[in-house]
């Protein structure tokens, strides 16, 4: 009789704990809710402030209270950003885009698979290292020696001499979010390719590379977004008007004594557009290969 009583007791003090536990968890963080609608609110001041303005005419943005919504919206802005050769600035962008993207996560998938499959050989071993250490070369402090490189191989004022610096930045992130995702991958897959007869080439295409596709799609994006905003080093190795990508092409708008403001921000707008666009399509597998990476 006593034993059944001291059970229930603590059956009762087991669901009191858990119940109090449940109401600290059901309690709002008020701290956490204000921090988050305050970023929130810094966040999206500046993107509204820019789609008004790209509506506004030049004279009413220097006459009107910044922030107060255009009386009279007009499209002049984006019809002059498309007249200002916006199309040929676009293509430059896609062109020093793909250019770089796609040979940069061939070779870092490439270059994680082997680093992953190589175990304990020194070579690769230190061949990782490498990579690593390039996430600690920022771009600004390796702008002189590209520069001097590109003028010694005759590339300077080309969409060459962006797209190869591009690459060699955009490799040391993609080979350490692609080398965390496939050792996520079960040993047991590969030995059994092996097992089936396939070479390590089949099984870096026909195993790997579908299990991988989150994070290709990841570093894809991540590298193309950086690519896309680029302006240190089309600034530095770029000159004539027409090989400049579209954040050169805000030049475009500034004249002698101002600059055409409204026209500017109509020119970033229409330059986020494809950006939003490939979010919108990669979105679930942007996300998917950010977390799935570094589950271990």
């Amino acid at each position: 009789m006593a034993t059944t009583v001291d059970a229930g007791t603590r059956q009762a003090a087991g669901g009191q704990k858990r119940r109090s536990r449940g109401r600290s968890a059901r309690r709002p963080n008020w701290l956490a809710g204000a921090a988050g609608w305050l970023w929130l609110l810094i966040v999206i001041v500046p993107i509204y402030w820019i789609v008004i303005t790209s509506f506004k005419t030049q004279s009413n943005y220097f006459q009107t209270n910044p922030l107060a919504p255009p009386t009279e919206p007009t499209l002049d802005n984006y019809k002059l950003v498309i007249e200002s050769h916006f199309a040929r600035y676009f293509i430059n962008s896609v062109v020093i885009t793909l250019g770089a993207v796609v040979p940069a996560v061939l070779v870092s998938f490439m270059a994680a698979y082997a680093i992953v499959r190589a175990g304990d050989w020194w070579i690769l071993r230190g061949v990782n290292s490498l990579f690593l250490m390039g996430l600690a070369i920022p771009l600004q402090a390796a702008v002189i020696p590209v520069y001097l490189i590109v003028i010694r191989l005759h590339l300077y004022d080309t969409l060459l001499a962006i797209i190869l610096p591009s690459i060699a930045f955009a490799i040391p992130l993609a080979v350490l979010v692609l080398s965390n995702f496939i050792r996520d991958v079960p040993k047991e897959l590969f030995d059994s390719m092996r097992v089936d007869g396939a070479t390590e080439w089949g099984t870096l295409w026909h195993l790997a590379f579908p299990l991988t596709r989150p994070a290709l799609v990841t570093v894809s994006i991540y590298s193309g977004l950086a690519i896309w905003n680029g302006f240190l080093l089309p600034l530095i190795l770029i000159q004539s008007p027409n090989q400049r990508p579209l954040p050169l092409a805000l030049w475009a708008f500034q004249g002698e004594f101002s600059i055409n403001v409204p026209a500017v921000l109509a020119c970033v707008v229409l330059t986020t557009l494809p950006i939003l666009a490939l979010y919108a399509i990669g979105r679930r597998q942007l996300l998917s290969g950010l977390t799935a990476g570094f589950s271990k």
